[in-house]
């Protein structure tokens, strides 16, 4: 069955808070622990897991809590076609998506890397990246892939089908929403499984609930897709 992908405008900003770890807690705890430190180690902490572990999500909070202090931190994912320069405000640079870099991320991102552990200040700036694989597989020019994974390096696992259904069930009832079985298993059949696509269908549910005075039904969430 084909998985519909919401693009809701009004999603909830990615953090620690709303990151439900299940088995990735280590990893959670780790960038806490990071991103609350007013000295970056210069040594690098890589992510990977498959999509929906929920890097992107981590990457992102990790940065908000960054910039929470005033920090200004450096972004490179495979959508930013010309990366820009090193920059020495940096406080850290952050590097999603490396397993699609092209050669021109790729030589942006050595670049950054390079500069952020060795700056001309001599203040070390942290290095957060992330991929779908494990640095050694990564299919990257050989000085990045080998710096990328002399750090920390974990692994993200996604959250199982009833580790997904107890946190939406949680969720749930933290906003006064009942959510049958019924309704459980057809989102979870026929919407994005990630966590952060769940929690933005289900703030999208709450409120629709509310406008029609309806309960949350399976007829209730196709109406709402068809008024969309």
């Amino acid at each position: 069955m084909k998985q519909i992908a919401l693009d809701i405008g009004l999603a909830t900003a990615p953090a620690f808070s709303n990151f439900f770890a299940g088995p990735n807690n280590a990893a959670l705890s780790h960038l806490q622990l990071w991103s609350g430190s007013p000295l970056r180690s210069p040594v690098p902490t890589y992510l990977w897991g498959a999509l929906g572990s929920g890097k992107t999500h981590l990457l992102k909070a990790a940065a908000g809590a960054l910039q929470q202090q005033g920090a200004r931190i450096g972004w490179l994912d495979a959508s930013v076609i010309e990366p820009p320069e090193f920059n020495e405000s940096w406080s850290a640079v952050i590097l999603d998506e490396c397993h699609l870099y092209t050669a021109v991320q790729q030589q942006a991102a050595f670049n950054w890397f390079v500069n952020a552990v060795s700056s001309a200040d001599g203040q070390p700036r942290g290095v957060l990246a992330a991929g779908e694989v494990p640095p050694a597989d990564l299919l990257l020019r050989d000085d990045l892939r080998s710096r990328l994974g002399w750090g920390h390096v974990y692994e993200l696992h996604a959250l199982t089908e009833p580790e997904r259904r107890s946190v939406l069930r949680a969720q749930a009832d933290a906003r006064g929403i009942f959510l049958s079985d019924e309704v459980i298993s057809f989102v979870l059949n026929r919407f994005s499984r990630d966590l952060s696509s769940l929690m933005q269908l289900l703030n999208q549910l709450d409120g629709y609930a509310l406008q029609t005075q309806r309960a949350v039904t399976v007829p209730l969430i196709k109406a709402m897709l068809e008024s969309e």
